[in-house]
């Protein structure tokens, strides 16, 4: 077997410095050795997952280890299995006369059958608990390198497209094969798993003496992704038989861009489905709930209040976190933190940390904090003069840290509530939110969710549209920089004449870097300064291919035309996924607006008018049977019409919430976008309820 490693090489054996520092390990290889075979399809797949995951233990201390935390959860479940069964059946609290009902007649064998009885039904819990506790320990641990493999496999496939748009424009900028795969390995900050593949196949190469027409090989064998394996095989045998690179990588780049739009449409079209099976979802707690109220009417029906409860605050928003879950499962927002990093050994190293000068971080003074006292004295003054920038405009520092509100909203939520409850304006019992349902609910769900919700959606909008106006006619200007590019124009002379020609936010960024570069910047510095202002991760990559192709040449109108054809292609998917998940939102909106509809009515026309019922009178033929009991029944007496609306409002106002949160992953896979949609839709719900209690 042999050792996964980051830098893609291997080392064989157990008896590794990682090997002999892990006791479990260690200690349970015996066992492993004794259970496994070298030959096991489960090893060799493990091992294989382990590389993909990147991980780097060998596969007989990891499948020992994990033996050995298997083995200590079975012992520990196993002892509470042995002391629940004994506190079960040995106390007589579960009596087992009835769990042997096999006819005997030898009397002595049903006497020891008797004395064994209990000793068996309490090593068997034991032994059932054990069983259960070696698998959850065993199992999760094994489970570890297919979730890692898994999501690098996802990541991998998300930024494919991109990455050979990327080696695309470096081939056409001048680029050879193995400047290609070196530059593609160095943009791990903006291309992430796939260069981290692109990492092995140099270090291979590097430190490990390979040819790197076997470190491609290797890798594609290894890789978790089976588009990259066969994105790698095909290069491989472009490199082998001297074909031309360059139309490899156009013709492998326009393959890419279908499949991403192929693969976009396979996840809106299943997303339609959840959405499709959400409207039904969403209709069963109501459907419950109905069921329930009318069965309570009937007497000796035995439906208990505690079930309307589990329904209502168990139901409803388990209901809405499993769609959430299953929604994530498809729905994934898009890989990278959009941050750009210098490589290695350049200069102005204001870029290092990706992150814009703040309170937050004061830039290059904090690297040399503690080595003199002057840096101590220069931080602390930093620090006063971005406190106060901060103060003088705390609406621009809100925007770039959106979350950073809670820290003002919530307290300030939680003053407003306590204040209610110590000055008695609030219930503070459960009688009390019966007989004020509305005001209540408003003090205790709607003011925290006025008071913390409606600036964290404001700003968390703010900071969106702040950061995604920059990308709006993106595509449009980089096909106006590879024009004037084409003419002969630099680079540099190229951003200044679109600033010149054009207007948007994105021309006038164009207008600070040529700015930036006349004052001493160097363009690199200055894009990647640009970027890291908005890190948004679309841009990173337009970025990224940019300030590559610029070291190599002036003249990247290739390069451009490219970036541009990339961009209109995310740009195409983007309104699709726009168009397709409106309608996924409306259709959320308007179940919402059903269960709101139907508990209003149910409330008004059916609670209210069965409450106000007299008990039959002499009028009614009393006839024998249970029909004459029911016709005389006061059918009033077992409906607590206060519990009943206020379970009502609160069932509305959880589904108006959850919805909301369910409506903004769908439209934007961020659970933050559903703020505004959850405000809007529970105050819906609220006014609704006001105008029928």
């Amino acid at each position: 077997m042999s050792l996964p490693t980051d830098d893609g090489g291997s080392s064989g054996g157990i008896a590794g410095t990682g090997a002999s520092s892990d006791g479990l390990g260690e200690a349970f290889y015996p066992l492993y050795d004794r259970l496994f075979d070298e030959d096991s399809e489960f090893v060799s797949d493990v091992e294989t997952k382990l590389a993909q995951a990147r991980m780097t233990d060998t596969v007989e201390l990891y499948l020992s280890r994990a033996l050995g935390i298997g083995f200590i959860s079975g012992l520990a479940l196993w002892l509470i299995g042995l002391l629940l069964g004994y506190g079960i059946f040995a106390t007589g609290l579960v009596t087992v006369d009835a769990l042997l009902g096999i006819p005997m007649e030898n009397q002595t064998l049903i006497a020891i059958l008797e004395a064994l009885r209990v000793p068996a039904l309490v090593f068997f819990t034991g032994l059932l608990f054990g069983t259960i506790g070696f698998a959850l320990g065993f199992g999760s641990l094994v489970a570890i390198p297919y979730s890692r493999a898994s999501a690098r496999k996802r990541e991998i496939n998300m930024l494919l497209t991109d990455s050979v748009s990327f080696m695309y424009a470096l081939s056409v900028g001048g680029l050879n094969q193995l400047e290609i795969i070196e530059a593609m390995a160095q943009a791990d900050d903006t291309y992430g798993e796939v260069a981290k593949e692109f990492q092995s196949i140099v270090k291979e190469t590097e430190y490990f003496d390979v040819d790197y027409r076997t470190a491609i090989r290797k890798q594609a064998l290894e890789t978790p992704s089976d588009e990259l394996s066969q994105f790698l095989t095909d290069m491989l045998s472009i490199v082998n038989s001297g074909g031309d690179m360059e139309s490899f990588l156009e013709d492998k780049k326009e393959k890419h861009m279908r499949t991403a739009k192929q693969e976009q449409e396979v996840t809106l079209e299943t997303l339609e489905l959840f959405g499709e099976m959400y409207m039904t979802l969403s209709l069963f707690p109501l459907l419950l709930i109905i069921i329930m109220v009318v069965m309570q009417m009937i007497p000796q029906a035995g439906v208990s209040d505690g079930m309307l409860y589990m329904t209502v605050y168990g139901l409803i928003p388990l209901t809405g976190i499993g769609f959430l879950v299953l929604v994530s499962t498809v729905k994934h927002d898009e890989p990278g933190d959009g941050y750009l990093t210098m490589n290695v050994g350049e200069a102005d190293d204001r870029t290092e940390t990706g992150k814009q000068d703040s309170v937050l971080d004061l830039g290059l003074v904090e690297q040399f904090t503690g080595d003199h006292s002057v840096f101590t004295r220069i931080k602390n003054r930093e620090g006063t003069h971005a406190t106060l920038e901060v103060l003088k405009q705390p609406h621009i520092f809100f925007r770039d840290n959106p979350l950073f509100t809670l820290a003002l909203t919530v307290p300030a939520a939680l003053v407003v509530v306590v204040t209610a409850m110590v000055n008695g304006s609030a219930p503070t019992s459960w009688d009390g939110m019966l007989a004020n349902p509305i005001w209540g609910t408003f003090i205790y769900i709607y003011v925290p969710l006025y008071i913390i919700a409606i600036p964290l959606a404001i700003f968390r909008e703010w900071n969106v549209r702040h950061r995604n106006a920059v990308v709006s006619q993106l595509s449009e200007d980089l096909r106006k920089l590879s024009s004037a590019n084409d003419t002969g124009l630099t680079l540099l002379e190229s951003l200044k004449s679109v600033a010149d020609t054009t207007n948007g936010k994105l021309a006038r960024e164009f207008e600070m870097m040529h700015t930036k570069v006349n004052y001493g910047t160097s363009l690199k510095a200055a894009l990647i300064e640009f970027n890291n202002k908005y890190h948004i991760p679309r841009l990173a990559r337009t970025t990224r291919l940019i300030t590559e192709a610029q070291e190599a040449s002036n003249q990247i109108t290739d390069v451009l035309r490219t970036a541009a054809r990339a961009s209109e292609n995310h740009d195409d998917i983007e309104r699709e996924r726009k168009s397709r998940t409106r309608m996924q939102v409306v259709i959320i909106i308007m179940t919402f607006m059903t269960v709101l509809a139907v508990i209003a009515i149910l409330k008004t026309q059916f609670i209210d008018t069965m409450a106000g019922l007299e008990a039959g009178g002499g009028d009614v033929d009393a006839g024998g049977g249970a029909g004459g009991d029911l016709a005389q029944a006061d059918m009033s007496e077992n409906i607590d019409v206060d519990m009943l609306s206020v379970l009502f409002f609160h069932a509305v106002t959880l589904q108006g919430i959850i919805s909301g949160f369910i409506c903004g992953y769908m439209r934007d896979a961020d659970i933050l976008s559903g703020l505004k949609y959850a405000v809007i839709l529970a105050t819906i719900a609220l006014v609704g309820w006001t105008l029928v209690a």
